[in-house]
């Protein structure tokens, strides 16, 4: 086998690449909803529609990222990530020709389909070129792109108002193939990472088996419940929080929707790389560094939330909002990391495409809680207090966590 050394530059360019990748990957799921008008206006639709467009691509994303991890298990990662990346980039450009409200609601099925294939195949290949040293800053690095293409879904809306709404699924459909095309020349599975079966004596990853083995690990198990603990929060956050600061401090939509998503965005940006960083450097010392740091991270951000919560002032709920989007985001550069402390090398990818499931679909029933004390007339802080304990409730549990010596 190669020394790490003669790897480092091929793990840097998988992660420029995957950088790449990922940012396109929110730009083309996130354009949707920046361009309401612009679409209602050239397909007339309902609300309840309109937000269906949305709903429908997360609860297929959701049911297939089990599915998605398994093929990143069982075949070869970087085809698994060129050939969704292909699909949904193909999926964007036809979504331009949509006429009816039926067509665009298949596309966005098809999206879902397509794009839960890409994270848990990332994820997995990261860590196979990025071992204990580097594997933490290398997954952060790569989230900052997910972050940035979610900036930049922006730039749908600002597309359609000077063009049409079709103007920018047309144009971010054909550079995402034309980079598909060149992935395919460039994006490779590391040499060696997952040695054939035949050859190591392990049984052939086997969906069902794959499953057995994950649902009959209890640590498996403890952080599933972490993080779908963790999503109650995150989801109440993202989807309350424009309108707790619009109603608590008077602020207008514009401003209230800037100040709950720029601050948020740009401290947990820097969150990953922090995170990532620091969780490495303590992984020299201790195998169970990235664990060390997102229990820190929680331990921090659930006051935070609850602060915010509470805040009389503006610049008091600011802080708070920063100082858990920073701490809330040492998780996200971690979680793959821990799971190579706790899963079978083999079906790293499928446990992350099982955990993709249970925060989308915890995350979901969030926000229609959300929806429900508000019809209630219940204030929107006690839904990010209840978010907070279960923040709280995420750092208990791993606290009680006993991961096995990390693997490679």
């Amino acid at each position: 086998m190669k020394p790490e050394t003669e790897y480092r530059g091929r793990a840097w360019l998988m992660v420029g690449l995957l950088w790449l990748v990922g940012c396109l990957n929110y730009i083309d799921r996130m354009m949707i909803m920046t361009m309401r008008s612009s679409l209602v206006e050239a397909i007339p639709m309902s609300d309840v529609q309109f937000g269906l467009l949305t709903t429908l691509f997360l609860w297929v994303y959701a049911a297939f990222s089990p599915l998605a991890g398994y093929l990143a298990d069982r075949l070869n990662r970087s085809m698994v990530i060129v050939v969704s990346f292909m699909v949904w980039s193909i999926v964007t450009w036809l979504t331009a020709y949509s006429k009816t409200y039926e067509q665009l609601l298949a596309t966005r099925a098809l999206m879902g389909i397509s794009e839960a294939c890409y994270i848990p195949a990332a994820l997995a290949l990261i860590s196979d070129y990025h071992r204990t040293t580097t594997r933490s800053i290398a997954n952060g690095i790569h989230m900052t792109g997910l972050m940035v293409g979610s900036a930049m879904g922006g730039l749908g809306g600002m597309m359609a108002e000077h063009h049409d709404w079709s103007y920018a699924f047309k144009f971010f459909g054909i550079i995402g193939i034309a980079v598909a095309l060149v992935l395919m020349f460039f994006l490779r599975d590391r040499p060696g990472a997952r040695t054939a079966s035949a050859e190591t004596g392990e049984p052939r990853v086997r969906l069902l088996d794959g499953l057995r083995i994950l649902l009959g690990n209890k640590a498996f198990l403890m952080t599933l419940a972490y993080w779908g603990s963790l999503a109650v929060c995150v989801w109440s956050v993202v989807g309350w929080m424009p309108t707790y600061l619009k109603e608590q401090f008077h602020l207008s939509q514009s401003e209230a929707g800037m100040s709950a998503t720029a601050y948020l965005q740009v401290a947990s940006l820097a969150g990953v790389l922090i995170g990532g960083a620091w969780a490495d450097r303590w992984s020299r010392s201790h195998p169970r560094g990235p664990l060390f740091v997102v229990m820190i991270g929680l331990i921090v951000a659930a006051p935070c939330i609850i602060i915010t919560s509470l805040a009389n002032a503006l610049w008091v709920a600011l802080a708070g909002i920063v100082f858990f989007g920073l701490t809330k985001a040492f998780t996200d550069a971690n979680m793959m990391p821990i799971l190579t402390l706790i899963v079978d090398k083999r079906y790293r990818a499928t446990g992350y495409g099982i955990l993709n499931l249970s925060a989308c679909t915890v995350g979901g029933l969030a926000n229609l809680l959300g929806g429900f004390l508000r019809d209630a007339n219940v204030s929107v802080s006690l839904v990010f207090q209840i978010g907070g304990a279960c923040c709280f409730l995420s750092f208990l549990i791993l606290a009680f966590l006993k991961p096995a010596a990390q693997r490679q």
